[in-house]
């Protein structure tokens, strides 16, 4: 028999559309367990986000926690008395089949369930797999893995909170991941299942935040480095988050400790040529969205 399912879906009110599109992609799913959706107003009216999508059976929420993504997910956990809770940002698009194959997938194999992505940036759709069924720690701390999304957790309910410590609500999602597969790998179903929208994050450009986000998870999980390739992409994206504030001396400072880490990480260049001024941050991050790639 399938578990029931809360969906928490934190929204900020000011993409109507997208959200709607959300909405009607986690209620389009033929699954035949019991689905419960929770839209979480963070920052936003409650009342005008639920005008939006008022022709749907929703529950609308006020984020009662910490201002943020965090404290609007635990909002969210926190009203749903299901088995199982997901995720979905209200920029992203569940695809047909999403959860009953996770559902499936982590009966008596585990307690959290990601997905493959198809990242989509302006008009290019590319597919992003993990070619493993599996996910562990040490492939979370090596590789952030982006198909490890917050759009494809699925998890039991009770064992795990988003720590709403998290600097701007930065990386929160990678550090409830990596929680979680300390405990057990996760389940990963190596099919594209959700489609995630890149260019329109609210975080993409809050450079100072980015900065401190990976610097709490550099503290919160010592281990990321002490591995010599997960550092170097640590210390890349430090590198190019400075170098994209104009803080050249910093970001030479870290692409010399991403070289010394691992001579190969491509971050560090990158993040030169950005501080030296030949091509712009949002340009840079463009051409890599463009592939289905980040920073």
């Amino acid at each position: 028999m399938s578990r029931s399912v809360g969906v928490v879906i934190p929204t900020r009110g000011d993409r109507p559309a997208q959200l709607r599109e959300a909405v009607t992609g986690v209620l389009a799913q033929d699954y035949p367990g019991r689905l419960s959706l929770a839209v979480v107003a963070d920052g936003a009216d409650p009342e005008e986000v639920a005008e939006q999508i008022a022709d749907v059976p929703v529950r609308v929420l006020d984020n009662r926690l910490t201002p943020g993504l965090p404290g609007a997910r635990n909002t969210g956990i926190a009203a749903c008395d299901t088995d199982l809770i997901a995720f979905c940002d209200d920029d992203d698009v569940w695809l047909p089949g999403k959860l009953a194959a996770q559902e499936r997938a982590l009966r008596g194999r585990g307690t959290f369930a990601s997905c493959a992505i198809e990242v989509e940036h302006g008009r290019r759709r590319v597919a992003r797999l993990a070619g493993a069924s599996v996910v562990t720690a040490a492939d979370l701390t090596r590789s952030r893995m982006v198909m490890v999304h917050s759009s494809t957790f699925l998890f039991e309910r009770g064992g795990l909170w988003v720590d709403e410590s998290a600097p701007a609500g930065q990386n929160e999602d990678w550090d409830l991941a990596l929680r979680a597969a300390k405990q057990q790998p996760i389940v990963h179903v190596d099919r594209p299942l959700v489609r995630v929208r890149w260019g329109g994050s609210h975080y993409v450009a809050r450079w100072a935040d980015r900065i401190a986000g990976l610097q709490w998870m550099l503290a919160r999980h010592p281990e990321l480095a002490a591995d010599s390739r997960g550092a170097a992409r640590v210390y890349g994206q430090l590198a190019f988050g400075h170098a994209a504030l104009g803080h050249r001396r910093e970001a030479v400072r870290w692409a010399g400790r991403t070289f010394a880490a691992r001579p190969g990480e491509p971050r560090a260049p990158l993040a030169l040529a950005v501080a030296a001024g030949l091509i712009s941050a949002p340009a840079m991050l463009s051409l890599l969205h463009n592939r289905g790639h980040g920073i």
